[in-house]
């Protein structure tokens, strides 16, 4: 028995786990306690890991259909046959006739970070689609409109702040999204302790919001109302801070967010988020009389009727209070791989539309369309139509809207690819399925969530057990982007790598702000780690960025050979103020007001007027899954209706209930809790036996980020007629 470090793959913590192995598999994992970012932690779903790498269920060996089964040949025969099925897409209809779908889990692998990428520029395709327009595109879409970069996200300071104000989401449960933080609910118990404040605004008693010191439960799809005349009182009170807290050189749009405030004060609000006019003059003075605060809003405020402009107003209101770009408030992370900071200087600014989806005119949102789409694109014939698919860690069919329809799509699409572990919903349809191996044969760097942790750091896993002569996912997705190039799926998958790192590093040469301007690039390319591809490419990542050596400017900096003689990790410090680093906008200021989101208001407006009657459904974080790929047993991980006792005595409701929605219905077993308010039933995402997204026809999407909307939907439900006796 031996033991070996690992960086967590599962969700967006990234825990580092000390794993046990024997006879060549791994057996067990604990909490690394020396690592640098998680000191420890884990939670049920790092303790899995052994279970969850072993999996039975996991493909072993690639899968073509023939005579319509699938059947498991070797890696030559399945990418001899992507070579024929794909090569005889882009012969007759070209790269742009191909869909690509990226699912969550790309954000937790080396391979879904750097190669996906490289596939879809090689198709040259615009019909990219993923999770993030059923997550959380409208935070993306804001922070473009607001910083001119639709990936600078702020984070909640956890460890420093005297306020936490958590909107829509469940960290003790879910471990943290959009915020990388080992350790969730250690960082609000020692808010707690220090003496600060958590308030949680939640239709659920969510475990979060059952550790609040206060706790608001709007009716759903109501937060942006809510949000907004929390400005209104900022303005209304004299309560916004003193030169924006240091940054309002830097801001401009004030004075229009201000006269957009007028139309929103508590009053006008109340009956429609159905909370107290009163509560929310409180909650504005409290965020604004905090020596520091962070509002912090995940799912709940963006897969809703007016996701955007929700987003966009937990970001007003951070800047407003003082609290964007300080410590204690919320900070921008400074990843190890980012690129290093330049001078301050206006940007290109941030768009959406630059094309439309061919049926229904979808506008394309940071360079993606949206997931509802994605049928319509396949089943609905003329110019333009899809002809092939491929599909990287995604299960659209379960986790997007109407996948009724979907399924029906997929089953006559001329070609698809799935690079998948898993025979599911999705991939049942591909022609040819790629299972990359385990976690443990994978290597680990956090290149999208290290943009997201509220400590830097920099971690690094390789491989812990060796590759079962199998291709890694790296190789599998570097093949098929050699077959799109013209260059043949056998040909040396080391070729893409160092392709980028020359044009990488000719392009850095040339830079003057570069650290590495002026030199040589064969002498800089000689100067990198030797190994597989993908750890050349992380070595130069690091070197060139903020921490990095410079290709040896900085001894002292970071290299790859720095992270491996450092097997817990290195600690880079908490996130430091950096806003005009950040800024990426043609006028190089932040635009409080943005002209997209302005325009919106006049919509939210006129809904202050209406209420939908009925039920609303919202869903539901479990400790023991993760979206649409992994549910644990055991614990409260259960798939059922969450409704009221008050609701559940109107309707009757015993043991099973029928839910009906927009797009259809479906069974549940009923779970009668006075921990969701009434009118408001509860489903978890990412089911089977009762998909959620069932209910849902995919017609309703935030307009501004395309994202569908998942909360807040009216259904009926009702009791299951008793089977008669006899």
């Amino acid at each position: 028995m031996t033991t070996d470090l690992r960086i967590c793959p599962i969700c967006e913590a990234t825990c580092g786990l000390t794993l046990t192995i024997e006879d060549g598999r791994v057996t067990g994992a604990r909490g690394d306690a020396e690592d640098v970012f998680s000191a420890g932690f884990i939670c049920p779903k790092g303790a899995s890991f052994a279970e969850l790498d072993g999996d039975p269920h996991r493909l072993t060996g690639p899968l073509v259909r023939r005579d319509g089964q699938l059947v498991e040949v070797s890696w030559t025969e399945a990418f001899d046959a992507v070579a024929e099925g794909l090569g005889a897409v882009l012969a007759e209809h070209g790269g742009k006739s191909v869909g690509v779908y990226v699912g969550n889990p790309n954000a937790h692998t080396v391979a879904g970070a750097l190669y996906g990428s490289m596939v879809i520029k090689a198709l040259g395709t615009r019909s990219v689609f993923s999770a993030s327009t059923l997550d959380q595109m409208p935070k993306q879409v804001a922070l473009g409109h607001l910083l001119g970069n639709p990936f600078a996200f702020a984070v909640p300071d956890l460890d420093r702040t005297e306020h936490l104000v958590i909107i829509g989401a469940n960290p003790l449960v879910s471990n943290g999204s959009l915020a990388t933080a080992p350790d969730f609910p250690g960082k609000l118990k020692a808010l707690r302790k220090r003496g600060g404040k958590l308030t949680v605004i939640d239709p659920a008693r969510t475990r979060t919001a059952a550790l609040a010191d206060w706790h608001l439960a709007p009716r759903p799809g109501t937060d942006a109302a809510l949000l907004f005349a929390v400005v209104h009182v900022l303005f209304d009170e004299d309560l916004v801070a003193e030169d924006l807290g240091g940054i309002a050189a830097h801001v401009r749009g004030v004075d229009e967010v201000r006269t957009l405030a007028a139309d929103f004060p508590p009053e006008a609000v109340a009956a429609y988020c159905d909370i107290a006019a009163d509560d929310i003059r409180t909650l504005a003075r409290e965020i604004a009389a905090a020596r520091s605060a962070a509002v912090y809003g995940r799912m709940g405020t963006t897969t809703v009727e007016f996701g955007t402009v929700g987003s966009w107003l937990i970001e007003v209101i951070n800047v407003l209070t003082g609290n964007l770009d300080r410590p204690g408030g919320v900070l921008f992370p400074l990843s190890a791989t980012a690129a290093k900071p330049r001078p301050p200087r206006p940007g290109r600014g941030f768009a959406t539309g630059r094309w439309h989806s061919r049926v229904s005119g979808h506008p394309e949102v940071a360079s993606e369309l949206p997931a509802a789409a994605l049928a319509e694109e396949i089943d609905t014939p003329g110019d333009g139509q899809l002809k092939a698919l491929i599909t990287i860690a995604g299960n659209p069919v379960l986790s997007a809207p109407d996948g009724e329809r979907l399924t029906r799509a997929l089953a006559g699409l001329g070609f698809m690819i799935s690079i998948d572990p898993y025979l599911n919903a999705t991939t049942r349809h591909a022609d040819v399925i790629l299972p990359p191996p385990p976690p443990s044969q994978s290597p680990h760097y956090d290149f999208v969530l290290n943009n997201l942790a509220v400590r830097n750091n920099a971690r690094y896993s390789p491989p812990v057990l060796p590759l079962d002569g199998r291709p890694d996912e790296t190789e599998i997705l570097a093949r098929i982007a050699l077959l799109i190039f013209g260059v043949g799926v056998h040909a040396d998958p080391a070729l893409p790598d160092e392709q980028v790192i020359r044009g990488a590093l000719t392009k850095e040469v040339a830079d003057p702000d570069s650290p590495v301007a002026g030199r040589d690039v064969d002498e800089l390319i000689a100067m990198l780690a030797i190994g597989p591809g993908y750890e050349r490419r992380l070595d130069m990542m690091l070197r060139l960025g903020p921490y990095g050596d410079g290709f040896g400017a900085d001894p002292a900096g970071l290299t790859l050979q720095r992270l491996l003689d450092a097997p817990h990790g290195v600690d880079l410090g908490p996130p430091r103020p950096r806003l005009p680093e950040v800024l990426r906008t043609p006028s190089g200021q932040l635009e409080l007001a943005p002209l997209p989101l302005v325009a919106d208001t006049l919509r939210l407006r006129e809904a202050l007027d209406r209420r939908a009657d009925g039920l609303l459904l919202i869903g539901r974080r479990q400790l023991r899954s993760n979206n649409s790929w992994m549910h644990l047993p055991g614990g409260t991980n259960r798939c059922t209706l969450q409704i009221h006792p008050d609701d559940a005595a109107e309707l009757g409701l015993t043991d099973v209930a029928v839910v009906k929605g927009p797009g259809g219905e479906l069974l549940i077993p009923v779970e009668v809790t006075d921990g969701i308010r009434p009118g408001v039933v509860s489903i978890p995402h990412g089911w089977a036996e009762a998909n959620v997204n069932r209910l849902n026809d995919g017609s309703v999407l935030d307009p501004l980020s395309s994202t569908s909307v998942l909360n807040g939907i009216p259904v009926e439900v009702s009791a299951v007629d008793p089977v008669p006796s006899g």
